[in-house]
């Protein structure tokens, strides 16, 4: 979908509710400025974040891990 800056602007609610479903691109003076679109997870920063917590304690096992993760499902 393509809007102008002041149609965004006017109905700035409208549009955030239907990035989630579908690309918005912005434009002004007919040239695009600005895409609005849903976020997207970035899987190797999430995974960086996590690396190192289950090393905080030496006496944690793998094993440990996998049955407290399967627990909490």
């Amino acid at each position: 979908m393509t809007i102008t800056a002041t149609e965004f602007k006017t109905n700035l609610g409208k549009y955030l509710d239907l990035a989630y479903s579908e690309d918005i691109l912005i434009t002004r003076n007919g040239k695009v400025i600005a895409q609005l679109s849903q976020p997207q997870v970035n899987k190797l920063a999430l995974l960086d974040r996590l690396t190192g917590i289950a090393k905080l304690s030496e006496e944690v096992t793998l094993d440990d891990i996998k049955s407290e993760r399967l627990k909490n499902k």
